[in-house]
């Protein structure tokens, strides 16, 4: 029990600054790699799936932003749905209001504060929303969920809340208020709002991709510690959701789809 609440604390990090850095330079030294092994254990992660072998990384970091083989997702290659972009959990999920509002876990987000513009925000009214959570155990990395152009990048935010189910019940409405990386993406359905969102002062949303035209699948960027993805869909009388909320995704699985 001990060594899971350090090692909880170690990557999910804490609600103050500077321990929070000093946490981050930890774990992306050496000094942390003899936690990797009692890591993977406590959170039950398949090793097999990984790209190296455990040996092979050199902090608690590099582990926790490792990526997985070939072989472990599968992305739908069908052009009329939109993909999960990380592996998660589907927390919460649900259409937005006329007055571009949504509830996310009995509290209300307006788009224009987590946009940052009343003018980005109409193009989602009515449209739809997806919550995708990150916990210690998951690959961390994120993908694409459709293929498309990239019109608009742009950070919000600076200091970050927990992000976890505690978090986004009692949290100062974290989806509107943490550090957040925004992509704004140009699909053959519409316009799409990608919202990397951090945790707890450290903000560590890395970018990998740079390209302006995209596929589905491809890798955008990653967390170096716990967070969420946050998906806004432009209204269409043709989209259609596939799964329910507390469902545990992966990259490429179908979670929508546009109906002819």
């Amino acid at each position: 029990m001990m060594l899971k609440f350090l090692l909880k604390y170690v990557v999910e990090l804490t609600g103050n600054k500077y321990s929070s850095m000093l946490l981050k330079s930890f774990a992306q030294s050496r000094l942390s790699k003899p936690l990797i092994r009692p890591f993977a254990k406590t959170y039950s992660i398949n090793l097999e799936e990984a790209e190296y072998p455990i040996s092979h990384y050199q902090s608690l970091h590099d582990f926790f932003t490792r990526r997985l083989n070939e072989q472990v997702h599968t992305i739908d290659e069908s052009v009329h749905t939109l993909v999960s972009p990380a592996d998660a959990l589907l927390s919460d999920m649900g259409p937005i209001s006329e007055k571009q509002t949504f509830y996310i876990k009995d509290q209300l987000y307006f788009l224009d504060e987590i946009l940052g513009r009343l003018e980005d925000a109409k193009t989602y009214e009515n449209g739809f929303f997806y919550i995708f959570y990150l916990s210690p155990r998951d690959y961390h990395r994120f993908h694409y969920p459709i293929t498309g152009s990239l019109t608009k990048r742009y950070a919000l935010g600076e200091k970050s809340f927990p992000v976890n189910t505690l978090g986004t019940r009692l949290g100062q409405s974290p989806f509107s208020t943490n550090y957040r990386v925004i992509s704004e993406l140009s699909t053959a359905f519409g316009n799409i709002a990608m919202i990397k969102i951090g945790a707890l002062n450290i903000n560590s949303i890395q970018l990998t991709h740079s390209r302006s035209e995209f596929n589905k699948g491809e890798e955008l960027g990653y967390f170096s510690f716990g967070s969420t993805v946050l998906l806004l869909i432009e209204p269409s009388q043709s989209f259609k959701p596939l799964l329910k909320a507390n469902t545990t995704v992966r990259v490429g699985q179908p979670i929508a789809e546009w109906v002819e």
